[in-house]
């Protein structure tokens, strides 16, 4: 007779899964708004007796048919009373109102409380044992208890049913595990042999994850980043160190190249569930995004849907596309990006933005420490996670939100209108005190008290159903927001402010409150995301961290949460020089020096397209400046573009993926019309793109991309300076030279490419920006032509 296959799990997962349909849905739904309030639990579990224990591990196995769970997890209170009678607690904390709980609490939170209580009666052999569900409101510390009292018998069944629910999607898991593992263990490298540098690499990244640690790794254009971070990842799942792999990028295009390379390793053998998650927004069904049942076909009964979905879908398919999402999505109408949620869970590989790991706002909050420690991180393009770590833990308001809010309030809720007003009576007062923008180290206690008070009150509104009842009473009409959805987006706003309120270190955080007209902003700034970073990481077994642009390293390795104890690689070029012509162009682009050199600038682009036909792109570090230059340079063509030789195109601010794609497809190797591009360095043209062999003849960088002069930048100068003695490296130099790199690396994609590189500003004469040029730009063998001006640096 054959062993029985052994399936461990939490108690949380494993009773939200089997009981996520029918008739409770409606309660789940209310009952995910309640939070894991730690102050909470901990208030109540200090009200517990001397016999009473808290935070009691416990675990039981469960065999059902050929399996046996391994089922464990940490009861909230175990409490006893004189005669020695048990009772099961379980502490939910909600910013709702308790009245609003219907019955006697939410089937999924007496479930995980049986379980523990399963657990407890079996160990103990206990005929009988009480049950209780503990809610607290974690604004007035209201408290509202249920007791149930059950029977070893009763329990028994009970978890017997939530088994069987679960032990369908626990056999598909099982063999597909069986298949992943056997086609890991056969898989090849998916091409005939590695590049230069590859292997290196590859390597690095497996002794990464065998060692739990963290890699930072420079790997420049052509070294075929993805693959070498998939592949030995993917061997290390193999091997059992790893259950899931999330690879993490900023940008939809290095997704798809994640997704183009596990379909490589696929047609090579390789059987591996990944889900890409795509944001809501591009991915949502409706004209109009208002995610309720009451607006949304898809949002409607969700739950009684979504396990088939995902079992449906993850018996069928592999690598889940945006599209396969969406096919599935369609034939069970269930909500799209919830859907892609849900099937990550259950997946191998997630491709997804930053923020699902590092954004407390929206990361995969359902990940348990268990998984974590069977996870690795592959991060992507990681120079792009500095500016979007600050992001993510920056929180800003606006008084003028809290005004309109008051106004459209006012005869549909008191207590909205009453917190909204009081928040903006403070902004008034603080605007008429203030003179100049204000920076203090410490958070606005003041003011978060007062955000608070507004979070509770729209919140227990918004639980209602929202506030579009009174609408017209507001003066809403067609085509207009809704005071619902005014109150929604201010609510969420107001959440993010709180959260990173909770983050906020002194030293690495500062508070700056400025006046805009008759408006006032409140930003708690960022300065500093490394600690963030490492927090939100925590627990991961290997995280990787790489970029053809992570230089200078060293810099990037401090901002990225990077240690002693971490590691760094730095993979030559596999690249010849022989395929670059570099050309720097000794010419000021400071803006004071701009309308003096715009002429000469243009004379220079109209230069090099008319000596080497082809496909150009000329980036500049802003729109206004490429505007600038442009006209100028279409007077000197315009005999060539009225000639129909050349075409002249131009990055707009905004543009749809549609226009994009048609931005790029321009680039045709087979046509006889030179295509000069107007772009902006660190638009969405400089990083990701693929333009291979003759698509793409040369590439100008106008400038050395420093960001715009500004308050944020000053901010980071000045603590720079004080922190690491290199302020405007820190806040202009690295950044802005990276913005460089990227688009300079637009060039050469293959071992076939070859083109033209200019660099055009005088500044890459002087060290600072010169050392950071890449070796194969700074010519040591072939060093680049200098012209224009200046002679070359001595």
């Amino acid at each position: 007779m054959a062993e029985p296959s052994i399936v461990a799990i939490a108690v949380r997962p494993l009773v939200e899964y089997a009981l996520l349909s029918g008739d409770i849905e409606s309660g789940f739904r209310t009952a995910t708004a309640l939070t894991e309030g730690t102050k909470a639990h901990q208030r109540i579990q200090q009200q517990y007796g001397e016999l009473d224990q808290k935070e009691v591990y416990m675990k039981a196995e469960i065999p059902y048919g050929n399996l046996v769970f391994q089922v464990d997890g940490r009861c909230d209170g175990l409490l006893s009373d004189e005669d020695g009678r048990l009772t099961i607690d379980e502490i939910k904390s909600t910013s709702g109102e308790l009245a609003a709980i219907e019955g006697d609490g939410y089937p999924v939170h007496w479930a995980q409380a049986y379980f523990y209580a399963y657990m407890t009666v079996r160990e103990r052999a206990l005929a009988a044992i009480r049950v209780q569900l503990t809610y607290v409101q974690v604004d007035t510390e209201e408290e509202r208890r249920f007791v149930r009292e059950v029977t070893e018998e009763e329990l028994d069944v009970f978890v017997q049913d939530v088994t069987a629910r679960y032990a369908p999607y626990a056999r598909m898991r099982l063999a597909h595990e069986e298949l992943r593992n056997a086609s890991i263990q056969a898989l090849p490298f998916p091409f005939p042999s590695f590049r230069g540098g590859q292997r290196k690499f590859a390597g690095a990244v497996y002794k990464t994850i065998e060692g739990k640690t963290k890699l930072f790794a420079k790997a420049p254009t052509g070294t075929g980043k993805t693959i070498s971070t998939l592949f030995p990842s993917i061997k290390a799942m193999g091997a059992g160190m790893l259950q899931r792999i999330f690879y993490l990028t900023a940008r939809t295009i290095t997704r798809t190249a994640a997704e183009e390379a596990l379909a490589l390793m696929q047609r090579h053998g390789l059987h591996l569930h990944a889900v890409t998650i795509t944001a809501k927004d591009k991915v949502c069904f409706q004209e109009e995004m208002r995610c309720s049942k009451e607006h949304c076909p898809y949002a409607e009964g969700y739950y009684d849907r979504v396990n088939g979905a995902v079992l449906d879908m993850l018996t069928e398919e592999t690598i889940m596309t945006r599209t396969v999402i969406e096919q599935y999505a369609r034939k069970h109408r269930v909500c799209p990006f919830e859907f892609s949620l849900d099937a990550a869970y259950s997946a191998d590989a997630i491709i997804g933005d930053y923020n699902y790991v590092f954004d407390p706002k929206v990361s995969l909050k359902r990940m348990l420490e268990e998984q974590k420690r069977k996870t690795a991180l592959l991060v992507d393009e990681a120079h792009n996670l500095v500016d979007r770590a600050r992001e993510m833990y920056s929180g800003e308001l606006t008084k003028g939100d809290y005004l309109a809010l008051t106004r459209v309030m006012k005869p549909i809720s008191k207590e909205v209108y009453t917190a909204a007003k009081a928040v903006n009576d403070y902004l008034l007062g603080v605007r008429k005190t203030m003179t100049e923008t204000k920076v203090e180290a410490a958070k606005p206690e003041e003011l978060i008290a007062l955000i608070e008070a507004f979070s509770a009150a729209a919140e227990r509104v918004l639980a209602k159903g929202g506030a579009d009842n009174g609408g017209a009473a507001a003066g809403h009409g067609d085509g207009e927001e809704s005071p619902g959805e005014r109150l929604l987006e201010t609510f969420f706003a107001a959440q993010s402010f709180l959260r990173t309120a909770k983050l906020y270190d002194p030293e690495r955080h500062v508070t700056y409150t400025e006046v805009e007209g008759s408006d006032v902003r409140v930003k708690m700034f960022c300065l500093d995301p490394s600690q963030q970073l490492r927090q939100m990481t925590k627990g991961y077994r290997a995280q990787v961290l790489f970029s053809a642009t992570l230089s200078p390293l060293n810099y990037y390795m401090d901002m990225l949460g990077g240690g002693e104890e971490d590691y760094s690689v730095a993979i030559p070029s596999p690249f010849s020089a022989e395929q670059l012509d570099v050309e720097v162009i000794a010419l000021s682009t400071r803006y004071q020096d701009r309308e003096r050199t715009r002429g000469p600038l243009a004379e220079r682009i109209a230069r090099v397209t008319r000596e080497r036909p082809g496909n150009y792109m000329v980036f500049f570090p802003s729109y206004a400046y490429l505007d600038d230059v442009r006209r100028v340079f279409e007077e000197l063509a315009a005999d060539r573009v009225a000639s129909g030789s050349m075409r002249v195109m131009v990055q707009q601010s905004k543009m749809n993926e549609a226009e994009r794609e048609q931005f790029l497809a321009a680039f045709d190797a087979a046509s006889r019309q030179t295509l000069v591009a107007f772009a902006v360095m660190g638009g969405i043209f400089s990083e990701g793109v693929d333009l291979v062999g003759d698509r793409l003849t040369g590439v100008i960088v106008v400038g050395v991309g420093l960001p715009q002069l500004g308050f944020e930048r000053d901010l980071l100068r000045s603590y720079f300076d004080r922190t690491r003695g290199s302020g405007f490296e820190y806040a202009y130099i690295f950044p802005g030279m990276n913005k460089v790199l990227q688009a300079g690396g637009r060039l050469i994609r293959s071992e076939s490419d070859s083109g033209v590189l200019l660099l055009i500003d005088d500044r890459y004469q002087q060290p600072q920006y010169r050392r950071l040029l890449p070796e194969e730009w700074r010519g040591e063998d072939k060093p680049p032509r200098w012209s224009m001006f200046t002679p070359p640096p001595r």
